[in-house]
């Protein structure tokens, strides 16, 4: 970790949407809360940051639905962030507003910082923070990027063009769009990097710069303290476009490492290992007949059988069946936004929902009924609630439930069960040591999620 004056703080970002991993990403479960390891890429960014800065100089910034993945996932690993780290943006307005959200907090704190900040669903090489790390006297001066020595010619990243050289980095000459294959084979020619979207930021040197390039932005964190009021008038515009393109204070440090922003299954295919025909095969069993650079995901004991199938996607979950090309990967996002037309939940949740008590899984729904397996974990309690349109069954498999209804308390153990009329208010908890698992059984003239009235809840949900 940096000591004393060379003291790097974080910023994480961590509030990005799930479309184009989907269907194993959702609006509501987005890619860096994953596990395609023990691990998700959100932990392996913390993991990543607890190496230049304390946890306690450490800031996430999150939507409120994924508070509780941040919280959760950080709690997984052992560590105890500060609940007033875990910075909930009213709403997304892209990359600047969310940095200044983090930079404005630290500065308050911690007075004139060295900032590092990452986006939390990359795969990035530890040892590119000794770079990052020695780029730190840089940073005092100049707005730091890193930059991504390129593997290919790759058409689905920015392009930061370096010039004179400037001790650990490079005067920014020129930052370029995501090219045409012609165009990015020319930029690697020159010498062109990828834009990683990772940061080094001197605060005040920020503050200074921002005033300049993005006065309206300035202007809103200038005005208010309140981060609801802020986010009423600060325009969505990205770091890039509202700062570093236009700043003559911006540097980039090339990173030679490994990195990926797993943008698409086809950057998923490159980070994967992959067996003798070239294909990735994760969680399922599988027969493959003549089948090579294949990506194909499943849930475990399932078999994938596939005959003649070569550079493909195949993603089953168990809600949704993606198969496309591997290299028509990037089109995921257009068939998202297809579903988010009309109204399709799965689009936005899976058939697993997690919660700040613990999850639930739907096993079968109509539009009547709707049966669940809930998991809550130790010493978690769910809202005490009512619903106006439908009744409940309940059902423990494992576990010791304390259930409240309608104002009396008692405990079911394994093969108890209880019925909650609707309209009545009622509570469920877990007062033991291991997970409670109960079956839920939902009866009525609506099933839907948004049929809750809560009346209290720790967790700080309306």
């Amino acid at each position: 970790m940096v000591q004393g004056d060379e003291k790097i703080r974080s910023i994480i970002l961590a509030g990005g949407s799930g479309t184009r991993l989907w269907p194993l990403s959702r609006e509501q479960y987005p890619k860096q809360f994953l596990k395609l390891g023990k691990t998700s890429l959100f932990q392996d960014t913390l993991e990543r940051c607890l190496l230049l800065s304390d946890i306690k100089e450490t800031f996430v910034v999150t939507n409120e639905s994924q508070k509780f993945f941040v919280s959760g996932q950080i709690k997984e690993l052992g560590h105890d962030i500060p609940a007033e780290n875990i910075l909930i943006e009213p709403t997304g307005k892209n990359t600047l507003p969310a940095i200044c959200f983090g930079m404005k907090e630290i500065e308050k704190r911690y007075g004139s910082s060295i900032v590092g900040v990452f986006p939390s669903d990359h795969i990035l090489d530890r040892s590119a923070l000794k770079i990052i790390e020695g780029a730190h006297e840089l940073a005092s001066d100049n707005l730091v990027t890193f930059g991504i020595a390129p593997r290919s010619p790759h058409t689905g990243y920015g392009y930061i063009k370096p010039g004179q050289e400037l001790g650990t980095g490079y005067r920014v000459l020129e930052f370029r769009e995501k090219p045409a294959p012609a165009q990015a084979k020319k930029y690697v020619k020159e010498g062109c990097l990828w834009n990683s979207g990772m940061f080094l930021l001197d605060t005040e040197l920020f503050s200074s710069e921002l005033k300049t390039h993005a006065p309206d932005v300035f202007k809103a964190f200038e005005a208010s303290d309140d981060i609801n009021t802020i986010y009423d008038t600060v325009p969505s515009i990205s770091i890039d476009y509202g700062v570093m393109e236009k700043s003559s204070r911006v540097a980039v440090v090339r990173l030679d490492g490994k990195w990926s922003d797993l943008g698409n299954f086809d950057a998923m295919y490159d980070e994967f290992e992959k067996d003798s025909s070239g294909n990735v095969v994760y969680g399922c069993d599988n027969v493959l007949l003549d089948s090579a650079d294949n990506l194909i995901y499943s849930k475990p004991k399932k078999l994938v059988s596939l005959i003649d199938v070569n550079g493909m996607v195949v993603v089953d979950t168990p809600d949704a069946l993606l198969v496309c090309p591997r290299n028509s990967s990037q089109k995921v996002k257009e068939l998202v936004s297809m579903l988010k037309k009309k109204n399709d939940e799965r689009a936005f949740i899976h058939q697993t929902v997690y919660r700040p008590w613990g999850t639930y899984t739907i096993l079968e729904s109509s539009e009547r009924h709707k049966i669940k397996n809930i998991r809550v974990m130790p010493e978690k309690t769910l809202s005490l609630q009512l619903h106006y349109h439908r009744s409940e069954h309940w059902v423990v498999v494992t576990g010791m439930a304390r259930v409240q209804v309608d104002g009396k308390e008692f405990f079911l153990s394994p093969g108890e069960s209880t019925f909650i009329k609707g309209g009545v208010k009622h509570r469920l908890s877990n007062p033991g040591k291991i997970p409670l698992e109960i079956i839920e059984v939902q009866l009525g003239d609506s099933v839907a999620e948004d049929d809750i009235v809560r009346f209290d809840d720790e967790y700080g949900r309306s």
